[in-house]
């Protein structure tokens, strides 16, 4: 076997372990407010990284940007 066909067998399987995963399931966040909405987005997608993706600013002066911050950071990261 040669060494590039080792490389691609090596990265099929490496994804073909990620796609076993389930997919997240999905949040109806329909009654929110678009800030709270954004938030938790944000916050979500701040879970899987080592640098939180977040809005400061608005972290501290828009309370409804901050719960769901907060919110969606905590649900995702218990995933």
């Amino acid at each position: 076997m040669t060494g590039t066909l080792r490389a691609a067998l090596g990265v099929a399987l490496l994804a073909a372990g990620c796609a076993s995963d389930p997919p997240p399931a999905a949040v109806n966040l329909g009654g929110f407010s678009q800030a709270f909405q954004q938030g938790y987005a944000e916050g979500c997608d701040s879970a899987a990284t080592l640098i939180p993706r977040r809005n400061e600013s608005r972290y501290r002066r828009e309370p409804e940007y901050r719960q769901g911050w907060d919110d969606g950071n905590s649900a995702c990261r218990r995933r």
